[in-house]
């Protein structure tokens, strides 16, 4: 048996395009707790210093990419689940990523619907809350 939550999950957000991350913010906050960073380096320092729950990462950022970022922070808390998001999504991108455990990568523009369902597996996943499914869709 899984106990019941008792706060919400706390997701970051790594994009170092404010825009997207308002947009990703609009569309998870009803059901999260939400945080951001601009960059990899202030990803992996919230890693460090929060409880966070999941990740979302941009794969295109300043000094340290989005896959480079997922290694330190699977590097600081292996089972965090992770999720790439990216407009320059390739197949070898998908197998790298997977390499570094990444629990999917998702192409941009990402829709509503596909966003809400690949958290919802990843938080599954990571922490068995059956219930995850119910309040993301």
């Amino acid at each position: 048996m899984v106990a019941k939550r008792v706060r919400p999950y706390e997701l970051l957000v790594a994009d170092d395009d404010a825009e997207f991350r308002r947009t990703l913010r609009l569309v998870l906050e009803p059901h999260v707790d939400l945080c951001e960073a601009a960059c990899g380096e202030e990803a992996v320092e919230i890693v460090r210093t929060r409880s966070v729950d999941l990740v979302l990462l941009d794969m295109n950022m300043q000094a340290l990419s989005g896959l480079d970022t997922l290694r330190l922070v699977k590097s600081l808390r292996a089972a965090l689940p992770c999720i790439i998001i990216t407009a320059s999504f390739t197949d070898e991108l998908r197998k790298r990523a997977a390499q570094a455990d990444a629990f999917s990568v998702l192409k941009k523009p990402v829709t509503r619907r596909l966003l809400l369902s690949t958290v919802s597996r990843a938080l599954q996943a990571a922490y068995g809350d059956p219930d995850v499914g119910d309040w993301l869709m």
